[in-house]
C-alpha cells in the first residue's frame, strides 16, 4: 500500500500538465501548429522509453529502490523550469526531465509490486498500481485545470510539482524497501525458461510478447493523441472548466476500472481482454468526432478510459507470465519502452494529420489502428 501511494503521487506529477500545457502552448506561447505542440509529448515518450528500458536493465543491479529515489530526485527542477520558461523550448525541455521521472519511478514501482504479489495475484497488483497513478493522473488533470482558472497556470504547476516530487523523494527514501530478496526466492521455483534475446524477444520475436509489445506501442499512440489533441478539440466546443473535466475524466475512468479491471488478467485469458479493450477504445475514438456536448465528450472518454482499464494492467500480468522471473524486471522494461514510444508516434502522426487534414482526420486515422491493432494482438497470442 505504500507503493501504491507513491504511485499515486507519480501520476500527479503527469496529471498536472495533462489539461493546462496544450492550452499554455496556445494562450502564452503562441504555439499553433499541432505537431510544434505535440513535441512535448514526443519529448516526454522519448525520455520515458529510454528511462523505462533503463530501469528494466538496471534493476537487479543497482536496486529497484535506488532507481525509485533516483526518479525523483531527477524531476525536482522540472517545476521550476515550467514557472520560468521563456519559450516553448524550455517546456520540452522540462517534459524529458519529467519522461524520466515517470519511466524510473513507475516502472520501479510496478515491478515491486509484482515481486510482492506473487504468481496468484499479479492482476490485482498491476491493478493497484495503475489504479492509483492514473486516478491521480485525472484527479490532478481537473484540479489543477481548476486551479489554474484562479491563481494562473505557471503557480499551479510550480507548488503543486514541488510538492508532489518532494513527497515522493522522502518517503521513497526514508520508507520503501527494496523487493530484490523475493525475486531470487521465486526464480529458485520457477520453470519458465531463460530467454536468450530478451530485447528482441519482448520487441517481436516471442509470439506472445511480441503480440502484447505492439499492442502497448498503439495503445499509448492514442493516449498521446488525446494528451495533445483531446483539449483541442473540447476547446472548440466547451468552457475551459468543461475542458478540464473532461479531460480528467478519461484518465480517472481509467485508473478507478483497474480495481476491477486488475484480477480479471488473473482468472480470464489474456488475449480475450486485449481484444475487447482495444476495440472499445477504437470505437470511442471513432465517436468523439460526431458529438459536441459536454455529456457527449464526457460518456465517450469514459468509454475509452474503461477500454484502456481492461488492457493495462493484462499487458503487464501477459509480461509476467511469459518470462522467467529474474528476467522479469527487464521484460518489464522492455515492454514499457515500446509501450511509451507510442507516445513519440501518436504525437508525430496525430501531428502530422491534424496540420494536413484536421483534427478529426487524425481521431479516425488512430481509432482505426487501435482496433487493428487489438485484433493482432489475439491472433497472435498463445490460446
Amino acid at each position: 500500500m505504500l507503493l501504491v501511494g507513491v504511485n499515486a503521487l507519480v501520476g500527479g506529477m503527469v496529471g498536472l500538465e495533462r489539461s493546462i500545457v496544450p492550452q499554455l502552448a496556445k494562450t502564452e506561447f503562441g504555439v499553433q501548429s499541432a505537431s510544434w505542440l505535440l513535441s512535448f509529448i514526443v519529448a516526454f515518450g522519448l525520455s520515458k522509453a529510454v528511462a523505462n528500458y533503463a530501469s528494466g536493465v538496471w534493476a537487479n543491479r543497482l536496486g529497484r529502490k535506488n532507481l525509485l529515489v533516483a526518479g525523483w530526485l531527477v524531476v525536482l527542477p522540472q517545476p521550476f523550469i515550467l514557472f520560468y520558461a521563456p519559450n516553448w523550448t524550455w517546456v520540452i525541455g522540462a517534459n524529458v526531465l519529467l519522461g524520466i521521472n515517470q519511466g524510473l519511478t513507475w516502472s520501479s514501482t510496478v515491478g515491486m509490486k509484482l515481486d510482492l504479489a506473487g504468481q496468484k495475484h499479479r492482476g490485482l497488483a498491476a491493478g493497484l498500481n495503475e489504479f492509483a497513478g492514473y486516478l491521480a493522473v485525472g484527479l490532478a488533470a481537473w484540479y489543477s485545470s481548476h486551479l489554474a482558472e484562479q491563481y494562473g497556470a505557471r503557480p499551479v504547476l510550480v507548488y503543486a510539482g514541488l510538492g508532489l516530487a518532494l513527497a515522493g523523494t522522502l518517503i521513497s527514501l526514508l520508507f520503501v524497501k527494496d523487493t530484490g530478496r523475493l525475486v531470487r526466492q521465486e526464480q529458485q521455483k520457477s520453470t519458465i525458461p531463460m530467454l536468450k534475446h530478451p530485447f528482441w524477444a519482448v520487441t517481436w520475436g516471442h509470439q506472445s510478447l511480441g503480440a502484447i509489445s505492439q499492442a502497448g506501442l498503439v495503445n499509448n499512440l492514442n493516449d498521446g493523441l488525446l494528451w495533445g489533441l483531446l483539449p483541442v478539440l473540447l476547446s472548440q466546443h466547451l468552457s475551459t472548466s468543461q475542458v478540464g473535466l473532461v479531460a480528467a475524466l478519461y484518465p480517472g475512468v481509467w485508473g478507478v476500472s483497474q480495481l476491477a479491471t486488475g484480477s480479471l488478467a488473473d482468472r480470464f485469458p489474456v488475449r480475450a481482454l486485449l481484444l475487447v479493450g482495444m476495440l472499445v477504445q477504437g470505437v470511442g475514438l471513432l465517436a468523439l468526432i460526431t458529438v459536441r456536448s459536454a455529456t457527449s465528450f464526457g460518456l465517450l472518454t469514459s468509454l475509452i478510459g474503461l477500454g484502456t482499464a481492461l488492457v493495462y494492467p493484462t499487458f503487464l500480468v501477459a509480461i509476467a507470465q511469459h518470462t522467467n522471473p529474474v528476467q522479469r524486471a527487464t521484460c518489464l522494461g522492455t515492454f514499457r519502452l515500446w509501450r511509451d514510444f507510442g507516445y513519440v508516434v501518436g504525437a508525430l502522426l496525430s501531428g502530422f494529420l491534424a496540420d494536413r487534414w484536421g483534427v478529426p482526420t487524425a481521431i479516425v486515422t488512430v481509432g482505426i489502428l487501435t482496433g487493428v491493432s487489438g485484433l493482432v494482438a489475439y491472433i497472435r497470442l498463445d490460446r
